[in-house]
């Protein structure tokens, strides 16, 4: 306990950065615990899918999502949603949405704009198609 002074004052900017990762920590800790977005993993979303009729909203380009996606999801770009252009999502607000992704990064903004516009139970699938895929769960090809 008494090097820290020292260590401090020999290491500023060591010393800020370690300060400044820490509370980024914190935040986005607090954040993800208040947030009305929850990421989930693939147990919970086939749960989801199975028991409570949960859409799947696949915001990836057309030619990704025709390489592979999960069944039944509907493809909106991450664009249009963003425009509040939700198309088919209407008819679906009751019911519980899972927005992917590729990797599950870019799912998140596209969840929140959703979560503002209604939507009342909006998940994002942890690491996205890659973790589906990596599973070994089933997509379907082409369409």
């Amino acid at each position: 306990m008494q090097e820290i002074m020292p260590f401090v004052s020999n290491h500023p900017i060591l010393s800020l950065a370690w300060v400044v990762l820490l509370i980024l920590v914190i935040v986005t800790t607090f954040k993800g615990m208040f947030s009305k977005v929850k990421t989930i993993s693939r147990g919970q979303a086939t749960h989801l899918i199975n028991k409570e009729d949960a859409v799947v909203v696949d915001v990836r380009g057309r030619d990704e999502y025709r390489k592979g996606h999960i069944s039944n999801a509907l493809n909106v770009q991450a664009a249009d949603i963003k425009k509040g252009s939700f198309g088919e999502l209407e008819k679906h607000k009751a019911q519980p949405l899972i927005v992917v992704c590729a990797s599950g990064h870019s799912a998140g903004e596209a969840a929140a704009k959703l979560s503002q516009a209604g939507f009342n139970n909006v998940s994002v699938l942890k690491e996205g198609i890659a973790g589906w895929n990596s599973d070994n769960l089933p997509l379907v090809r082409g369409k």
